[in-house]
């Protein structure tokens, strides 16, 4: 059955509508503060940046303490794809630094501009990027795990869904682990409601970005977290995609992060004394 099928138009707007969720306030507060730690972060801790990952022209930026052979997360931005930037994204690098961790936090280019499947080949371009130029990054390329939030814990489950990885030159095991937080998973209710105003997604669109269709027989180790405030139907699909997870075979923490929302709870990876960045650090401490 087509994920939310029973529900109206309404429903399913309210169910999905993120950004109700908090006060205009608030909302302004969240992101000022996005900004105000990446750029600490990027004036502290960046190493190379812009890196140009595909021919589509799209930046990486690379930040740490410097090093080889480190573990390396790569944070992808939300904003329901057609918001925000990589300049957004760099408040977890330093938490992260101090642990011996590299930081890659790449753009993509924004709806309407990229289709959806254009918006998750970039990332998974990223990925291989990453891989491939994992020496010269001084990262391991067998440690490299992906986080994001909102539409980038879409794109994130997206790098450990499978069948995609032959294309780009990879080997079906080159995600070590998975942190989507707030993630979308199955696209179907977004095409009936408000983002489809921008992403204008096709029903073979759907199929192909929902990570939720496409779970590994063998995947990564994989945390699913989301805020405590979360709309509905982002804790419907948090919870659908921790059990279709769990029941491939694989363990899956389904982390609910007390008195955060959809916008705040990433900054819970700044410090790493939070249950969201415990539970990473864990992850990537038993790669």
């Amino acid at each position: 059955m087509t994920f939310d099928a029973d529900l109206t138009r309404a429903q399913i707007d309210a169910d999905y509508n993120a950004r109700a969720t908090v006060s205009e306030t608030e909302f302004d507060d969240i992101i000022a503060d996005y900004l105000r730690y990446s750029d600490q972060a990027a004036d502290l801790f960046m190493e190379r940046e812009g890196i140009v990952y595909d021919p589509c022209g799209e930046r990486m930026d690379l930040l740490g303490a410097g090093g080889t052979g480190r573990a390396a997360v790569i944070f992808i931005h939300g904003g329901y794809w057609r918001a925000l930037s990589r300049r957004h994204s760099r408040f977890m690098a330093p938490m992260l630094a101090a642990h011996g961790i590299a930081t890659l936090v790449p753009d993509y280019t924004l709806a309407p501009d990229a289709s959806l499947p254009e918006i998750v080949r970039q990332m998974r371009a990223a990925m291989a990027c990453a891989w491939r130029e994992a020496d010269a990054l001084g990262i391991d390329r067998d440690r490299i795990f992906a986080v994001g939030s909102s539409a980038g814990g879409h794109l994130a489950a997206c790098l450990a869904s499978r069948g995609w990885q032959e294309g780009f030159g990879l080997p079906d095991q080159a995600l070590a682990g998975c942190m989507p937080v707030s993630g979308l998973f199955d696209l179907a209710p977004i095409a009936r409601s408000h983002p489809q105003d921008w992403l204008n997604l096709s029903s073979d669109d759907v199929a192909a970005t929902s990570p939720l269709r496409h779970v590994p027989e063998i995947g990564c180790p994989m945390v699913v977290a989301l805020a405590e405030t979360e709309a509905d139907g982002f804790k419907r699909q948090s919870q659908a995609y921790a059990d279709a997870w769990a029941a491939s075979g694989r363990p899956t923490p389904h982390m609910v992060i007390e008195g955060r929302n959809h916008f705040d709870v990433v900054l819970d990876l700044c410090s790493d004394r939070t249950a969201l960045s415990l539970a990473l650090l864990d992850m990537i401490g038993q790669s």
